[in-house]
This record gives C-alpha cells, sequence and structure tokens, in this order.
C-alpha cells in the first residue's frame, strides 16, 4: 500500500529570499543597542519572542566565543522549553547559516543537487548507501553535510571514520573536486561551514535539548542551505526510540521544515518512518558500515533497502529527475543490484583519505573478509531466547542505551568512541525464534556484560504467540512541499 502523502502548511507563501514571513520588518534607521546574553537568556525564558537582530547577536556571541557554555546550555534549554515562531525559527536557521561561508557550484548542476538528512535513529546508515546510490542515478552532486551522534543515536561521521582513513572534514574545493570526480561527498561541517551550529549541535546532546522542534528544524535547514541544493528530504523518525515518540508529533517537525524551507526558497519535503525497531540488522559504527555494503552488494535487509530506494526514488522526483517516485525507486534499486553505487561509494572512500588498497578491499571483499579489515571488538557475547515465539518487536531503545554505555555513544561533547561496539540482530521481526537459540550478539571491548545491561537487552526481545510474519516498512508517510511536481 502507497504511504499517505500529505501537502506541506504553507499558510503565508512568500518568494524564495523573501523571509519577513509577513512580520519582520526592514531595520530602523538607528538600529537599538544589542542587548546582552543574559537579558537575551531572560526573555526566552520568561517566554518573550526573540527578534531577528537578538537571535543574530546571539549566535555571533557562539561563533566569536564571548557566549560562555553555561550561557550557551541556559539559551538552548529556554529555547527547549518555551519554543519559537516561525519568524524567529527562520531567523535562527538564516543566522546559522550565515555564520560561515556559502557553497557555491557550477550554473548547469543547478537540478542536480539533492540531499537527505535524518533526524536520527538506531542503526539507521541509509545515507551511507542513499547518497552513493542516487551519484550513481545522475545526481551528480549530493553534498551531504552529515553529523555526529546525538544522544542514543549514532551520527554518520562517527560511522564513517571508523573507516581507517576516512577524512570527514573538507574545504569548499575539495568538495567540489569530490562532486566532480565522484559524484557523492559525506562531510562534516569544519569551522569555516557553519560554525554556529556546529558549536550548539554539540551542545544540544549533553544538554537534553536534542528534541526542540526549533533547534531541530534550524540545525538541519542551517547546513541545507549553505549547499544551495534544488531539493532535499528529512527522514524524520518517531517512535519510541525517535527524537518524538509519535507519528503526529513527528508530523509537527516536519510541516515546520517544509514552512520554513519555503520560506528559505529551499524545496523541502519530509517522509515520517517509524523507529521502535533497530533499521536493519545491526547497530554499532563499524558493524553499521558492513551492513551498508551488504546493502550495496544488492544484499542485505529488506527493511534497509526498502527505505533506501523509496527516499531515494522521491529525491529523484522531486529533483524532476523521474517520472514519479516509483520510477525513482526502481532506478535507485538497480544501482545497488549492479554495483554502481559500491563503485561510487569505493571512490568517495578513496578520495576522502582512505588507502585506495583499503577502499578497493572493503568494497570486492566478501563480508567476512570485511570485518579483518575494520576495528574489531575484543570479546562477544550472545544473548538466547528465553522462550518459544514470535518476534513482535526488538525495542531499539534499550539497545541503544546499553551500547551508549559499552562506548558507541557520547556523555560529554568530543568524548571518544569504541568503534567496534555494537550488536547483531540474529532474528527479524516476524520470524519464529525457539527457547535456547541465539537471537542477538553483542560486539564489546568490556570483558562481559553486567547483570542489569544484559537484563535490559532481554528485555528489548517481545515475543508473541501468532504465526510468523512479514515485516511491515518503517516508510509511514510523505509531506510534501507546494512547489512539488505532479504524478
Amino acid at each position: 500500500m502507497a504511504a499517505p502523502v500529505t501537502p506541506g502548511h504553507t499558510s503565508n507563501p512568500v518568494a524564495p529570499g523573501d523571509l519577513s514571513w509577513g512580520g519582520l520588518q526592514g531595520p530602523p534607521d538607528t538600529p537599538p543597542e544589542p542587548k546582552q546574553l543574559p537579558e537575551l537568556i531572560r526573555l526566552k525564558r520568561d517566554g518573550d519572542r526573540l527578534s531577528e537582530g537578538d537571535i543574530r547577536g546571539f549566535v555571533r556571541a557562539v561563533v566569536d566565543g564571548s557566549a560562555q557554555g553555561v550561557q550557551i546550555g541556559a539559551m538552548l534549554m529556554a529555547i527547549r522549553l518555551r519554543g519559537m515562531d516561525l519568524e524567529e525559527t527562520v531567523a535562527l536557521t538564516q543566522a546559522l547559516a550565515k555564520s560561515g561561508e556559502q557553497l557555491e557550484w557550477p550554473e548547469a548542476w543547478r537540478q542536480q543537487l539533492v540531499d537527505k538528512h535524518s533526524t536520527g535513529g538506531v542503526g539507521d546508515k541509509v545515507s551511507l548507501v542513499l547518497a552513493p546510490a542516487l551519484a550513481a542515478c545522475g545526481c551528480k552532486q549530493v553534498p551531504m553535510i552529515s553529523g555526529r551522534g546525538l544522544g542514543h543515536t549514532g551520527g554518520t561521521l562517527d560511522k564513517l571514520e571508523s573507516i581507517p582513513g576516512f577524512t570527514v572534514i573538507q574545504s569548499p574545493e575539495q568538495m567540489q573536486g569530490l562532486l566532480e570526480q565522484v559524484g557523492c561527498c559525506i562531510v562534516g561541517q569544519s569551522k569555516k561551514l557553519v560554525p554556529a551550529d556546529g558549536i550548539l549541535y554539540e551542545a544540544r546532546d549533553v544538554t537534553a535539548t536534542v528534541d526542540s522542534l526549533p533547534l531541530i528544524t534550524a540545525s538541519i535547514l542551517s547546513k541545507k542551505v549553505v549547499e544551495s541544493l534544488s531539493a532535499l528530504l528529512v527522514d524524520v523518525k518517531f517512535g519510541a526510540a525517535a527524537v518524538f515518540p509519535s507519528q503526529a508529533e513527528a508530523r509537527e517537525l516536519a510541516e515546520a521544515l517544509v514552512g520554513v524551507g519555503a520560506g528559505l526558497g529551499l524545496q523541502v519535503a519530509a517522509a515520517l518512518t517509524a523507529m521502535d525497531n533497530p533499521l536493519g540488522r545491526s547497530v554499532g559504527h563499524t558493524l553499521e558500515v558492513e551492513e551498508a555494503l551488504l546493502c550495496m552488494d544488492g544484499a542485505g535487509p529488506p527493511d534497509l533497502r526498502d527505505l533506501v530506494t523509496r527516499l531515494g526514488g522521491t529525491l529523484l522526483w522531486l529533483s524532476r529527475q523521474a517520472e514519479d517516485p516509483a520510477e525513482g525507486a526502481a532506478r535507485v534499486a538497480a544501482t545497488l543490484d549492479d554495483g554502481s553505487a559500491r563503485d561510487r561509494f569505493e571512490r568517495m572512500l578513496a578520495k576522502q583519505g582512505v588507502d585506495p588498497r583499503l577502499a578497493r578491499a572493503l568494497c570486492s571483499g566478501t563480508p567476512a573478509q570485511r570485518r579483518q579489515l575494520l576495528p574489531r571488538a575484543r570479546e562477544r557475547e550472545e544473548l538466547l531466547a528465553p522462550a518459544d515465539g514470535t518476534v513482535e518487536l526488538v525495542r531499539a531503545l534499550p539497545l541503544a542505551r546499553v551500547l551508549h554505555e559499552l562506548g558507541a555513544g557520547r556523555s560529554r561533547a568530543g568524548e571518544p568512541l569504541r568503534p567496534a561496539v555494537g550488536a547483531e540482530l540474529l532474528v527479524g521481526v516476524g520470524e519464529k525464534l525457539r527457547r535456547g537459540t541465539p537471537w542477538l550478539r553483542v560486539h564489546l571491548d568490556a570483558p562481559a556484560l553486567s547483570g542489569p545491561q544484559r537484563r535490559a537487552l532481554q528485555g528489548a526481545l517481545v515475543l508473541s504467540a501468532r504465526a510468523p510474519f512479514a515485516a511491515p516498512s518503517p516508510f509511514a508517510e510523505l509531506i510534501l512541499p507546494p512547489a512539488a511536481p505532479q504524478q
């Protein structure tokens, strides 16, 4: 069954570049004195609205270092608790985007520039597959600016950095070279590229403000504004292991992204996808790289392939490179089956610092050979099914929390990770499981799991007495921008 499509809510459409949204006026002849940070924090703490100048002043202080860490955290928490209206969110997005350099591309690339972003999930390695697949489809330019892990979710950059030599920091000139030669790149935020968001992104991770709707919206779109995209698709996760537990809450963020994007002159669509179970069968940095390669072999878990092809197909359609999402999805699937996406991935690795011999070995080797080439955990421990039954659910959140404790995630900004820590699901949702059969293999650097960790992981497995069944697709709904092409 096709996922429902909802038009984006943009009650006050504006022309690209007009960011007034009916409320922001031109600067007065004599600008007022800028407010001090404590006053700005107090205003937002008390539920008042920040002006465009106030927001620019806060972002400027973040970048020039005059804002102390405690002040940044206080402002983030005030925004988290009091929120921001549409005008404030547009202003924050603009200020973050303008805090560094803007990316400029050849005019001939304009219709080919597409990107995808995820709000974060457990086992979400879609970007590792989708960027090279889109490049292989002819979206020659996919300047994917990604992030690191937030909260219990893993970051795309952390996964790629588990490959020895991979370099995420690239200058605009290096990015253009990558796009010309490979067709895709996955990079991080340098101090020159959206530096303010890089600082706030790390602070959100350690101040319990990851789930703030305006902060999420501004963080995502600021990185995309500087990319000069023709189309952006945001994968908004919902469920027990997502930032937003319910589909309705995720839809609120999706509509904000579509609306703010329209105000910034950016064509944004949003897919709502479920995140109760981990995506795929592997969680953890190196294990997810291995599973992404398996998907690019034309194999791997069906839910991962389904999401990659659906998201990619929608982007090809939005950028008018496919007649409809189904045709686009078929083209993406073909790149996975014929090896062309994997070839692009290999070239991207080699151009972003990985030894070309290692890149070739990873992309041409068997799964067993690949495991020998990436960091490996010191220990493995398997958990056994406590009873007979059909797998109804593998709760992603307790699984992610235990792996976080074992070193797969951060508790402080800049903290090093253990890339080989992770877990393999040995069964999938809908499959029959016998008592005493291994269902989970944990990769850890500690001697063994603790008792509480083992109990938490066993509690993640939910069994039922019903017959085996086909697991549903995680893809639930698509929210489109006003200017989307007609199907």
